[in-house]
């Protein structure tokens, strides 16, 4: 009896032995592939649906192509109509012009009359035209949509630093957090430029007072002025708007007067990539970038109100800007200031 009770006990310790090492192993495989996949696993169905949003084709993301698809829902219905009708119209001119030949030639008695065949030759090639010509309209007009959004999704993305942080609650913020609470007015220029605009909001006018910035301020505009080197590029601002030197009528001058309503950029790249289309306009119109500047004024709803050279016009943004970019007629949710439900 004791010597089957001792051949059971060492059966079953070589048995637990004997599955030792396939557990082993089968948990450091689990473990490789958890490592292994643990990046899958941990995103989500949407994360994945918002990256592919954010791919490129053809140089636009599907999210700016669906936004375009949403601005012009028959854009793409013309462009298939013309382009069905041109094809169509092509191939009619194509037997029309051979029926024309042989009507030319003689001979063939299966062929209209010569007069009809030019007259069906020249209608076909009429239709062709003009069909072709509208799908190419709508083929520039939806490249023209998308360009726009693109360029517009980029000055949402544009960086800047706020001259106060405190007022701004936040070190750095981009353009599209300023979406519903304030105007954007974006002013490039050379250092003169720059110098300029910094007197006109942080010095005195020989006897009178600037009251700009607290009047700028009270209709929500904010103004990035940005800093232009000798080859149109995104210079430092903030350096040069503190140094800047004040001139003979110019009194009082205190950089840090229009802090709360002045806004620094950052990430030069984006910016330059921004401006570069806005440069070479202005430039092909015959403007001096460098010493006149350019500003563009940016509605509470992210889209540009207007282009111009020069130095903001101040009066203009003080008197009628709640009336100019719709604010006062067709911003939702701000009856409290405006009155109306």
């Amino acid at each position: 009896m004791n010597r089957l009770v001792l051949l059971l006990v060492t059966v079953s310790l070589v048995t637990v032995g004997a599955f030792s090492p396939p557990t082993s192993k089968s948990a450091t495989t689990v473990s490789y592939s958890a490592a292994r996949y643990s990046k899958f696993l941990s995103s989500s169905p949407n994360d994945r649906e918002i990256d592919k949003l954010g791919e490129k084709i053809g140089g636009f993301t599907t999210k700016q192509r669906l936004r375009e698809e949403v601005e012009s829902p028959f854009r793409k219905v013309r462009l298939a109509f013309f382009s069905f009708s041109g094809l169509s119209a092509f191939v009619a001119f194509y037997f029309s012009a051979l029926a024309a030949l042989k009507a030319n030639i003689g001979g063939y008695s299966d062929v209209p009359p010569l007069n009809e065949a030019l007259e069906s030759c020249a209608i076909n090639a009429v239709g062709f035209l003009v069909c072709g010509a509208l799908a190419f309209r709508e083929l520039k007009v939806g490249q023209a949509n998308l360009e726009r959004i693109a360029k517009g999704g980029l000055l949402a993305r544009l960086v800047v630093e706020p001259a106060d942080p405190s007022s701004e609650g936040a070190t750095r913020k981009t353009l599209k957090e300023y979406r519903r609470a304030s105007r954007v007015i974006i002013a490039a220029g050379g250092p003169g430029y720059i110098n300029k605009l910094s007197m006109s909001l942080c010095s005195d006018q020989l006897a009178d007072e600037n009251s700009l910035p607290a009047a700028l301020a009270g209709v929500d505009i904010v103004i990035v002025p940005v800093l232009l080197n000798d080859e149109y590029k995104v210079a430092d601002t903030k350096t040069a708007w503190k140094n800047a030197q004040p001139g003979p009528k110019d009194q009082n001058f205190d950089p840090k007067r229009a802090d709360e309503i002045i806004a620094f950029p950052l990430g030069f790249n984006m910016w330059n990539e921004y401006l570069e289309s806005e440069i070479n306009t202005a430039q092909s119109q015959g403007f001096d970038i460098l010493e006149k500047g350019i500003t563009i004024t940016v509605k509470k709803n992210g889209r540009i109100l207007r282009r111009a050279t020069g130095l903001p016009p101040y009066p203009d943004y003080i008197g009628v800007m709640e009336v100019a970019d719709g604010s006062r007629f067709g911003m939702p949710g701000d009856s409290e200031r405006y009155g109306g439900p």
